[in-house]
């Protein structure tokens, strides 16, 4: 089989990874969490977690239908690391809902008339209209992290985005709209991991690209980016959600509870919906250092 980008990923597992790093790969089982500060050992059980998953399906379904019938507003921002689990939790959040009220907002590159415009400008376009729910995978903090780290971006525009960023939001809050920012947290072991095995699963190679392989090696600019954009973006009018994802099952179960918290619908089921757990959810402070 042919791998992607000549096996880059492999050949940095072999010869560029951290030696505690590959050490933590090659010594786990399936189910075995890699990142030492993580509070459970191993993942959750498929069976625990789609028992809960049904039932807040069921939650979610009802939330949209309480925006659609008040025109209430939604927007849920999705960052994180590559391979932190974005997609799979955009997945579960959208599954069982109308995609002509719920939309998936994943911008490409952008064209040369966008990166002309007003940084904001191309992401205002996508806020959700009365009983809309945006779903953005990756957003306007581009510019903070992936921009910043990879130098796609000047020193001074980036600077221009956190002067500019507080009142942006302000505004799409004080418009009502319901604002929510989770960040998904993986480990530098638990990221490898799931990058060998993309590259490994002809139906998983297409999430790879030339950034991932590029950044492999980045991740302490990555980290300074990230404490910086934390420190600077957790604002009291739109607060972060931080959700520690080596368990990709309880970081999903985590995040549709996140959501399902942060919208008074009418018939919501708190004993349904049930306790966010606070060893994996939380500010910006349960984040590894």
């Amino acid at each position: 089989m042919t791998l992607p980008f000549d096996g880059a990923i492999s050949r940095y597992y072999r010869e560029g990874a951290p030696a505690g790093v590959r050490k933590a790969i090659e010594g786990a089982g399936k189910d075995d969490i890699l990142t030492a500060s993580f509070p459970y050992d191993e993942e959750m059980k498929k069976k625990d977690y789609e028992a809960h998953m049904e039932k807040l399906q069921v939650e979610l379904v009802k939330m949209l239908a309480d925006l659609r019938s008040t025109g209430k507003r939604l927007i849920v921002v999705f960052e994180g690391r590559d391979a932190a689990g974005k997609g799979g939790t955009i997945g579960v959040l959208r599954e069982n809902l109308n995609p002509r009220n719920c939309a998936v907002v994943a911008l490409a590159k952008p064209t040369e008339r966008e990166a002309a415009q007003w940084y904001f400008q191309r992401y205002v376009d996508w806020l959700p209209a009365a009983g809309e729910m945006a779903i953005f995978d990756r957003s306007w903090y581009n510019r903070a992290m992936i921009e910043h780290v990879f130098g796609f971006c000047k020193a001074e525009q980036r600077e221009k985005f956190f002067r500019q960023l507080p009142e942006f939001e302000k505004m799409v809050v004080d418009e009502g709209i319901i604002l929510l920012k989770i960040w998904l947290e993986v480990g530098r072991a638990e990221q490898l991991r799931r990058f060998l095995d993309r590259e490994q699963d002809p139906l998983k190679q297409w999430k790879l690209s030339s950034i991932d392989i590029d950044g492999l090696p980045k991740w302490d600019e990555y980290t300074a980016a990230i404490d910086e954009t934390m420190e600077r973006s957790h604002f009291k009018h739109a607060p972060w959600t931080v959700i520690l994802s080596d368990d990709k099952l309880r970081a999903r179960i985590a995040a549709v509870q996140t959501v399902l918290e942060a919208v008074d619908y009418k018939g919501r089921d708190k004993g349904v919906i049930g306790k966010i757990d606070d060893k994996i959810a939380g500010g910006p402070k349960i984040r590894p250092k």
